[in-house]
């Protein structure tokens, strides 16, 4: 059966279709339904059925005889170190630490922040918190103080998870200090701390309040499974808010697991025992679902990443991890790649490593540009496959189902949509537009399994962010537009799309055309305000290593290019030479705030900024250009 068969399969039963994926999942109590209505435009999934995510994601593979398959793979080049976990250790290890939060007051419902780096514990944590039905919130390890205090304040944590420190190139990132400031500022305070240990830095703990990860799991009794509803949250994982309180998505258990499990032949095309690996963190939420959970779940091998894509030690690290542990499939973000592709445009570091193990790349987490996927393409020789989601959907919306049909690849295109996801494209009253034209992305209620239900205790807020302008439709923030062959482009957030002397134009649009400048490693393009025609677009571009050619000649081409590419409609004239872009943690350049320099509006770093020293460079730049007052 291909692509166009399934999805019009789940098109014509949504809810039997689901109810057939459900099958996959062990249920102490099955569902008798798939959908139920919460109220007004909200929906639960399988929410009469008992189950537990973590019996789903270790017990169960222990209990068919596959104990001795390793579950999960460290692997450190920042520490130097490699560790393998076998299925039985982690159910092992798991239950032993379910056990320790249990004997400190732990239970079905209370909620758990962890906060800790890319190391085994933080799976096994979340893991445990599972196996309890307890609710975890995982923070991205090295979150300053003020934004870990307001998670603490609005997920309100019976107990804390952390590791004494991080580690990233160079440097020990002092994670208990962020952690002590944090519940200093915070309204609420946790009953305990758990913290492990690193032989980076050893902590001090704080008496009467903290608890040593090994001391505290001594002499308990390991903990079994706990059944939860199928509508019971499995976690909050808060998307960064530049301001004011960040959003809490929740994720219900049974949805959860039928739609990870879906995804991973579907989408990823691995089978039980293959290993996958997402070059991700699990503060993200690509971490959550492919890094912990939806690999575990269906029974693969798992690798947790504590690395760069260069200079830990070089650009050959993501070819050297797939040779050394026969990767499947791989899965990171285009600004990983592009990362690799400025330290060696060649390739020349792929040569020194077998990859023939590896099935496919999966690029997802930002736009895609083509010359990226191209260059991925050339120096691998394997197919490259973009997808789109978001952390709201936890899985994906639009992708190459590659598990069910090798469908053809439009670079540039994430392609169709998934099962559960009837994708509309609609202008600002919310009209269905034509093929080919550019509006917002929409798509249908009810979400599929495994997207956001709701957001944790701001109901109201859920509401107003996504189903407010369109009603009916989840509004996903992005603009695009879908061809003849129902192909989607993603071309930008919809507040990226800039009006320039009424016509509406797509800043990814013209990132691609200056990411195909053969000097050009990196680029982003935003809109700032100009009085004759409302907005301008402006070019940043950072260099391949080498090039040794003037900034002012680049530049000159560069708008060339738009000119030739995109049409003297662009009024593409604006374009600078940087060394770097501001980003998150995760690589998303930070568009919206280099407006705000543009305009000289004023702003605030976000939390998840990597290097705040990157703005005082932007704002030079833009200065050079007639902007960003001094």
């Amino acid at each position: 059966m291909g692509y166009k068969e399934v999805y019009e399969r789940w098109k014509a039963d949504p809810e039997g279709f689901w109810m057939e994926q459900a099958q996959a999942i062990e249920w102490n109590r099955a569902p008798t339904q798939a959908l139920t209505k919460a109220g007004d435009d909200l929906y639960e999934w399988f929410a009469d059925g008992l189950t537990n995510t973590c019996w789903n994601a270790v017990d169960r593979h222990v209990e068919a005889g596959r104990g001795g398959q390793v579950a999960i793979i460290h692997d450190s080049p920042i520490t130097g170190t490699l560790h393998k976990i076998t299925y039985a250790e982690l159910r092992n290890r798991v239950a032993r630490l379910a056990g320790a939060l249990r004997a400190k007051g732990i239970e079905k419902g209370d909620r758990v922040i962890i906060y800790m780096p890319m190391v085994p514990e933080a799976l096994e944590a979340m893991l445990a918190c599972a196996r309890l039905g307890a609710i975890h919130s995982v923070v991205f390890g090295g979150f300053a103080s003020n934004e870990l205090a307001v998670r603490i304040d609005d997920a309100t944590p019976k107990a804390i998870i952390a590791a004494s420190c991080g580690v990233e190139p160079g440097r020990v990132v002092h994670y208990k200090p962020l952690l002590d400031g944090a519940i200093d500022r915070s309204t609420h305070k946790p009953d305990f701390c758990v913290i492990f240990q690193r032989e980076q830095e050893v902590a001090r703990l704080e008496e009467g309040r903290d608890v040593d990860w090994h001391g505290f799991q001594y002499g308990v009794e390991p903990a079994d499974c706990v059944p939860v509803e199928g509508n019971h949250p499995a976690y909050i994982l808060y998307t960064s808010g530049t301001t004011g309180a960040p959003k809490g998505v929740i994720r219900h258990t049974g949805g959860h697991l039928v739609a990870l499990n879906w995804s991973m032949k579907n989408i990823y095309n691995v089978d039980p025992g293959d290993v996958f690996w997402a070059a991700s963190d699990v503060g993200w939420v690509v971490g959550h679902s492919y890094i912990c959970y939806a690999p575990l779940i269906h029974g693969n091998t798992t690798i947790v990443f504590e690395g760069k894509p260069v200079g830990t030690p070089d650009a050959g690290t993501f070819w050297r991890v797939i040779a050394d542990h026969k990767v499947r499939s791989f899965f990171t973000a285009p600004t990983a790649f592009r990362a690799v592709k400025r330290d060696d445009p060649k390739g020349e570091f792929v040569k020194k490593y077998d990859i023939s193990s590896l099935n496919a790349i999966y690029l997802a987490g930002e736009r895609a540009d083509p010359d990226t996927i191209e260059w991925a393409m050339k120096v691998s020789g394997k197919p490259v496959y973009d997808h789109w989601w978001q952390t709201e959907t936890g899985w994906t919306i639009a992708g190459y189902p590659v598990g069910i049909e090798k469908l053809p690849v439009k670079i540039g295109s994430p392609a169709v949509p998934m099962p559960g996801y009837d994708v509309h494209i609609l202008d600002e009253a919310g009209h269905p537009v034509k093929a080919g034209e550019l509006g917002a992305i929409a798509i249908k209620l009810p979400l599929p399994p495994g997207a956001l239900p709701n957001l944790w205790s701001a109901e109201e807020r859920f509401r107003k962010s996504y189903l407010s302008h369109f009603p009916g439709y989840y509004e996903t923030g992005d603009a695009g537009m879908m061809d003849e062959d129902g192909y989607l482009y993603i071309m930008a957030r919809t507040d990226d799309v800039i009006n320039v002397a009424g016509h509406r134009l797509s800043t990814g649009g013209m990132e691609e055309v200056l990411a195909g400048h053969p000097d050009v490693a990196e680029c982003a393009v935003i809109g700032v305000s100009d009085q004759l025609k409302g907005q301008l677009p402006m070019g940043f571009v950072c260099l391949t290593s080498g090039v040794t050619r003037t900034h002012e000649d680049i530049v000159k081409e560069c708008v060339t290019l738009v000119r030739e590419k995109i049409g003297p409609v662009a009024a593409f004239k604006l374009c600078a030479v940087v060394d770097r872009l501001p980003k998150t943690r995760s690589g998303k350049i930070l568009r919206a705030t280099m407006v705000k320099i543009a305009d000289s509006e004023q702003f605030k770093p976000p939390a998840t900024i990597d290097d705040p020293a990157i703005l005082d460079e932007i704002k030079t730049a833009l200065q050079r250009l007639g902007y960003a007052n001094s």
